[in-house]
């Protein structure tokens, strides 16, 4: 029988090591043991725009791509201007507040820091 620990965010037995990591397959959660949950999410989320640079929460951004807004018949145009900014897991990783458009998040992919 495994010695590994529950998964702490869905308390999962199903855990598996996948190198230095452990993973849920129930949630598909990864941690690493000997890191504290903090210290990991601060190694791990290393978040790069559209040229590769290392974005920071509080950076200004700028949008390199007309993208539509979902739910909304406006669309947000190249080269609109975001300010402090706000790093996020997921799949859109940018949190942010835009003029005219309200609170947004955005995929680092469209933007470049500004």
């Amino acid at each position: 029988m495994s010695s590994l620990p529950n998964c702490p965010k869905c308390n999962s037995v199903y855990t598996y090591e996948d190198g230095n990591q452990l993973i849920c397959p129930e949630c598909a959660h990864e941690w690493r043991p000997d890191l504290e949950e903090a210290e990991y999410r601060e190694e791990k989320q290393i978040v790069k725009d559209a040229n590769g640079n290392a974005l920071n929460d509080g950076d200004s951004v700028t949008v390199v791509k007309d993208l539509k807004v979902k739910g909304s018949s406006s669309v947000l145009k190249i080269g609109t201007k975001v300010k402090n900014i706000r790093l996020v897991e997921g799949d859109h990783n940018i949190d942010c507040k835009i003029d005219g458009f309200g609170a947004m998040q955005l995929k680092s992919e469209y933007v470049k820091k500004a």
